[in-house]
């Protein structure tokens, strides 16, 4: 009997030490994506002068990867429950290795932007697939904490980008700004493939579906369309950019009448009936556009408003995530002991004061009041996130974990394309200039306050949406 208990307790460390490593792992996964992102964005300016392009081509660098994963990681899920999670995670990686390998070795922007193409396909496999995996590994008393963690790794990503960026950049040019994620990568494949649970890959009846690509390629039609009407012409609104957001919004409508009708849909649309799922994935696009928004429109602030050279400008990109990143696990503990909806919420009123905070900011308080504005807006995104992620996850069914973890994926993708075209826009007539890069303090900083003030407008909505969730689900 004593021996029998020795064993159970020597199991029980096996596993728990098991589940310690993939966690490691998985936060890893989560770093990569949002380190891919954060350091292009800080070499944007760089990578503009280097290919002799303009702003708004520019944008092209980040949007191609954010169109493939947010086209990719529903999809991407649903494949990890047909197919199993395991594989498909690993194949992710290395995908991910070397796309951005291709990246720092391609020699024309447009094989820069083929490579970010296939680059965003590696990231939306791990984005899709990770959180589908905390079931798996962590008991649900934790969850919260678990989910708390990932979105500290999500932070750091975006807190190591602009600084990491701006050093290499200052050091050994764009070309290395794409392969740090390589090492990272590596070890993340290591510590999954020894790791990684293969008993809860996929259900039965999930093997045996079809994939829904009729879906998939009006998926990548809607968000390819809304994507160039935001970026091509003048900066300003003209007949190929509103003939092209109605071929946005004509597609975009045809995907979901094929979703409604196909026995396999790579969206289930009765998910939205679930208050927890409709709400959580509209807020959670709302927000992440508006922290795009500062990815975007950080760095053209901090050279061209307040004059600061790459690798201080990276470093003070830095803060704001940091501030993310410490709060994310302590955000996670508080949505283990205490209401989701209600942590959410305090989340959403922090970014709403700092985005007012950024709306009136003048350039005499220079950094320090851009400091205090996104610090404050970084937290409250790590309380939203925490509670939000965990209150989907919590309100899916088992068998479908992945496609949901996917949905999520695709509704914080679908704001950071917005951020990234839309509020590239916004800020860009704000400035009341196509080279942005070119334009002087004023009419940058004047760019900077109507983007924030959209933000504001954007974070209220998600106010008002999750208050509306919350008294359906009660």
């Amino acid at each position: 009997m004593n021996w029998d208990r020795s064993k159970r307790a020597r199991d029980a460390d096996m596993r728990g030490e098991t589940s310690r490593w993939t966690l490691a792992g998985l936060s890893l996964a989560m770093l990569m994506p949002s380190l891919a992102t954060s350091t292009t964005n800080m070499a944007l300016p760089s990578l503009a002068r280097e290919f002799d392009i303009s702003f708004q081509s520019a944008q092209w660098i980040v949007l191609s990867y954010l169109l493939t994963v947010t086209a990719m990681v529903v999809g991407a899920g649903r494949i990890g429950d047909m197919i199993g999670r395991r594989g498909l995670m690993l194949a992710g990686i290395g995908i991910f290795g070397v796309a951005s390998i291709s990246c720092a070795a391609a020699p024309t922007f447009a094989l820069l932007v083929v490579a970010r193409l296939v680059q965003g396909v590696g990231a939306a496999i791990m984005m899709a697939l990770t959180m589908a995996f905390v079931s798996d590994v962590v008991p649900a008393s934790r969850t919260g904490r678990a989910m708390g963690l990932l979105g500290t790794m999500s932070a750091a990503g975006t807190t190591l980008g602009p600084a990491l960026g701006g050093v290499l950049l200052a050091w050994a040019g764009t070309g290395m700004i794409f392969l740090v994620n390589v090492p990272i990568g590596l070890l993340t494949f290591l510590l999954l493939y020894r790791t990684l649970p293969a008993a809860k890959d996929a259900a039965p009846k999930d093997r045996a579906g079809s994939f829904d690509m009729l879906g998939m390629a009006l998926l990548i039609a809607t968000l390819a369309a809304y994507a160039l009407a935001m970026t091509i012409g003048d900066g300003e609104l003209g007949f190929r950019n509103i003939g092209l957001l109605s071929a946005a919004a004509a597609t975009g409508m045809m995907f979901l009448v094929v979703e409604a009708r196909t026995a396999s849909p790579l969206i289930r649309l009765a998910l939205f009936r679930i208050p927890a799922i409709r709400s959580g994935l509209g807020t959670s696009a709302l927000v992440s556009t508006v922290m795009m928004t500062t990815l975007i429109v950080g760095p053209f602030y901090l050279s061209d408003a307040l004059g600061l050279g790459a690798a201080m400008s990276g470093i003070i990109l830095s803060a704001g995530p940091l501030a993310a990143a410490f709060a994310g696990v302590p955000a996670g503990r508080v949505v283990d002991r205490l209401e989701a909806s209600r942590v959410g919420l305090i989340g959403l009123f922090a970014l709403l004061g700092g985005c007012c905070a950024l709306i009136f900011l003048p350039l005499s308080w220079g950094v320090a009041g851009y400091l205090a504005a996104i610090m404050t807006m970084t937290a409250g995104y790590a309380l939203f996130q925490a509670a939000n992620n965990s209150a989907i996850m919590a309100a899916a069914d088992a068998a479908e974990r992945g496609l949901v973890s996917g949905m999520i994926g695709l509704s914080r993708n679908l704001g950071l394309v917005t951020g990234a075209s839309a509020m590239g826009w916004v800020f860009a007539f704000g400035a009341s200039a196509l080279d942005v890069e070119g334009a002087g303090q004023e009419v940058t900083a004047a760019g900077m306050h109507l983007a924030f003030a959209v933000a504001a407008i954007l974070v209220g909505t998600a106010i008002l949406l999750a208050l509306h969730g919350t008294r359906r689900r009660q």
